[in-house]
């Protein structure tokens, strides 16, 4: 990695000890992302346009939608390639946490890549079907949880997790914890990639749900933060305030594109990779309890889904006629349907995502 090769001068000049700060490689990590999608985004872009990869609008979304149609898509290559860049500059290669999410997000990019690749390249109708993209998700988290359970790295942490606004509260769950895993990897990828449906939306609050999860990385990385804020100690966690500042960078860098009117959407590249790295991040810093309130419009967008698909099965197997709770789901497209414009709609998505970050931070002290 570049900072440990830069950080060998410091011998010769002073200067050179910055190197050796997680402040500064995090920040490098997120400049050098935003500043490499800035200049990989155009390329990427033109490339879309000159073979004309753009986006399937589906019919039953809203019709104001269809003006979309042939928009550049697969932009999550750009958020994906900005990462991989930045943390293989700044980051410990050999650190167990960056290689476990460095694994993890680089995999489910991969399985959204051949996703948008079948439907916007080969023009497969559905993609990938449902069921694959499924057995990548929970191959990833099995291979996840069966690495920290069994794995003398994660000695004392194996299957525990932290419960939030509790002190020093743990939760032990056994070998079940493999199980758990799976489920919240799985859960959040789907989250992104649910919310992925508004230009800015899923973008601007990954960015929002990275900054808090670098943060809280950095603290629990430290012996004495940790222990002022009563978390859990993670020693060598802080090279995933490095991966999270570089996904924070990646993902700002993208929102410059994607902001409306977007110039290209991220497809299952970017949402199941951004998704993927966000469970794995609350994982690995045993704060998968707390993800519920850090991503919670993520969850929320998850959850609307699953209430409208439940409520709509039930009424339609009681009544013959199937009911839905919301104008359409997931729930952003609810508020279009109502009169607001998307733009409105993101914009006070992400109010309340900060909103909720800055609730997540304020539960350190009361644990």
């Amino acid at each position: 990695m570049l900072a440990r090769f830069l950080y060998q001068f410091s011998d010769y000049f002073i200067g050179f000890n910055v190197f050796r700060y997680i402040t500064v490689r995090a920040a490098l990590a997120a400049m050098t992302a935003l500043i490499l999608s800035w200049w990989i985004g155009p390329k990427v872009i033109r490339l879309m346009r000159k073979y004309q990869i753009g986006e399937e609008i589906r019919v039953e979304g809203p019709k104001s939608h269809q003006i979309k149609k042939g928009t550049p898509t697969m932009g999550g290559l750009i958020i994906l390639a900005s990462i991989i860049i930045a943390v293989l500059l700044w980051a410990n290669l050999y650190n167990m946490y960056f290689l476990l999410i460095f694994f993890a997000t680089l995999v489910m990019g991969l399985v959204g890549f051949i996703d948008d690749y079948l439907k916007s390249i080969l023009k497969f109708k559905k993609g990938l079907i449902g069921r694959y993209k499924l057995l990548g998700q929970i191959s990833v988290g099995l291979l996840l949880g069966l690495v920290i359970y069994f794995h003398p790295f994660f000695n004392g942490l194996h299957s525990n997790t932290s419960v939030p606004f509790f002190k020093n509260l743990e939760i032990n769950f056994g070998w079940l914890y493999i199980v758990f895993i799976i489920f919240v990897l799985t859960g959040a990828s789907n989250a992104v990639n649910l919310t992925d449906g508004l230009d800015g939306l899923a973008s601007g609050l990954s960015a929002i749900t990275f900054i808090v999860l670098s943060g809280v990385a950095y603290v629990s990385s430290n012996v004495k933060f940790s222990d002022y804020l009563n978390i859990i100690y993670l020693p060598g966690s802080e090279e995933l305030t490095i991966f999270c500042m570089a996904v924070f960078g990646a993902a700002m860098g993208f929102l410059w594109f994607n902001a409306y009117p977007a110039e290209i959407f991220m497809g299952d590249t970017g949402s199941l990779a951004l998704g993927t790295a966000m469970g794995t991040a609350a994982i690995l810093l045993k704060k998968e309890l707390l993800l519920i309130l850090i991503a919670g419009v993520f969850i929320a967008e998850a959850l609307s889904v699953i209430i409208q698909t439940t409520y709509f099965k039930y009424t339609k197997k009681k009544f013959g006629e199937g009911r839905r709770i919301f104008l359409m789901a997931p729930i952003h497209h609810h508020f279009e349907l109502k009169g607001w414009h998307e733009t409105k709609v993101v914009i006070r998505f992400w109010i309340v995502g900060i909103l909720l970050a800055l609730m997540s931070l304020s539960t350190f002290k009361t644990q």
